[in-house]
């Protein structure tokens, strides 16, 4: 915490800075503080975008979205930069145990995280203000808060949202602990393929783990571009040997895991490097704060194979910018009572929870040996293969019939 400052901040060669009035400093330029910091403005708010960088560095997450993500990104006016710089596609194709169980139609997006990050920073609206710089001291309190960063620069405002994503500096500065809930729980592991998405029959491809005791979650294939683009995942350590093996050959890790693909769709070549990241699911564990809110991944990192990373950020931004803070600035101060209201808003709550619930269970199924896991993963077999018993029955007496 810093010390009262008096109007003033200390610049790096030992002169004062004038303290710069604004409403909202947001800290963090990913996704979740491009996102909030575009709501806030056009709402009218004087708002303030802290980045460490003025470009997103390359980021290995969040590369696939659906409808639900991007109806989030209309709620705060990025549809339509975000569906200009992803690729649509229509529909997919969906594998269980070798076997095609379904054939959606849904509209999906393909697009590289910084890629899409970095368009939404173009986007901004030319009221923000944008500052290119780290925050050294950040002092909170119930009536305005105080913020100085590396280059000199000091700010005065009446709220800090954090939107710092999986970084630890800003919420160790507030005092927010956290408590790491399942560690190690998930890889995700991305690459490039050969072939262009012309050279495959499905818009968009999820081939599951082959075997319930083989701790791979699913394979997705989708576009970005011309290019097809891979995302696998699975309940593996970054430090084990198979790992090392699949990092080194994908080709021969995919044929060991899942030896039914290149029979059904051909060779399967990998260009370009293995991107691996590791995955702990987090939460805070006292967040509250006089002045300040956390969004996003800063709050809550949940395992990205249940696609809902993205969707419990963006329903952070919403809730926060268009229901809570045009009520709080509509009487003076930002106290601990207003700030509880945010993390005690009962969509938050339940979409974090579900989030939470969804990445555990996801693993429990593959990975767990006791007898509760082990009837869930037989009741889901049986079902599997019922399912795809009738499909096959159906096809054959819509042949007949033709």
């Amino acid at each position: 915490m810093m010390k009262d400052l008096n109007g003033t901040g200390m610049a790096p060669d030992g002169s004062l800075a004038q303290m710069q009035q604004t409403d909202i400093v947001i800290i963090g330029g990913g996704l979740a503080g491009v996102s909030a910091a575009t709501a806030l403005s056009r709402r009218g708010y004087d708002t303030t975008l802290i980045s460490a960088r003025d470009q997103h560095p390359p980021d290995f997450r969040a590369e696939k979205l659906g409808q639900a993500q991007m109806e989030l990104l209309r709620q705060v006016g990025l549809d339509a930069t975000a569906s200009a710089q992803m690729t649509a596609f229509d529909g997919v194709w969906l594998y269980r145990f070798g076997r095609r169980v379904e054939q959606g139609g849904a509209r999906e997006y393909g697009s590289d995280y910084a890629d899409l990050v970095n368009a939404l920073r173009r986007a901004l609206p030319a009221e923000v203000r944008s500052v290119v710089a780290k925050v050294t001291e950040i002092d909170c309190g119930p009536d305005r808060q105080h913020i100085i960063l590396s280059d000199g620069q000091s700010f005065k405002c009446r709220l800090v949202i954090v939107a710092t994503g999986l970084g630890d500096t800003i919420r160790k500065k507030i005092g927010v602990d956290k408590q790491v809930v399942s560690p190690a729980h998930s890889l995700c592991c991305g690459f490039d393929l050969a072939r262009a998405r012309n050279d495959f029959p499905f818009p968009s491809l999820v081939w599951t783990g082959e075997r319930f005791d083989d701790r791979i979650s699913y394979l997705t294939l989708f576009p970005i571009g011309d290019k097809v683009r891979a995302n696998l995942f699975v309940y593996r350590d970054f430090a084990e040997e198979w790992t090392r093996r699949f990092r080194a050959d994908p080709r021969a890790g995919l044929r060991e895991v899942m030896p039914n693909l290149e029979r059904t769709f051909g060779p399967i070549e990998v260009v370009g490097p293995v991107i691996t990241r590791p995955i702990d699911l987090v939460r805070v564990s006292n967040p509250q704060r006089d002045g300040v809110v956390l969004v996003g991944d800063a709050f809550c990192v949940v395992c990205p194979i249940t696609g809902t990373g993205i969707d419990k950020a963006l329903t952070d931004v919403d809730r926060l910018c268009n229901v809570h803070i045009p009520r709080w600035f509509e009487s003076p101060g930002m106290p601990l009572a207003k700030i509880a209201q945010y993390y005690a808003d009962p969509v938050k709550v339940a979409r974090d929870e579900s989030a939470m619930k969804m990445s555990l269970d996801s693993k429990s199924i593959k990975t767990d040996p006791s007898i509760y896991w082990g009837l869930r993963r037989l009741r889901s077999r049986t079902l599997g293969q019922a399912r795809y018993a009738m499909k096959r029955l159906l096809t054959r007496r819509e042949s007949s019939t033709a």
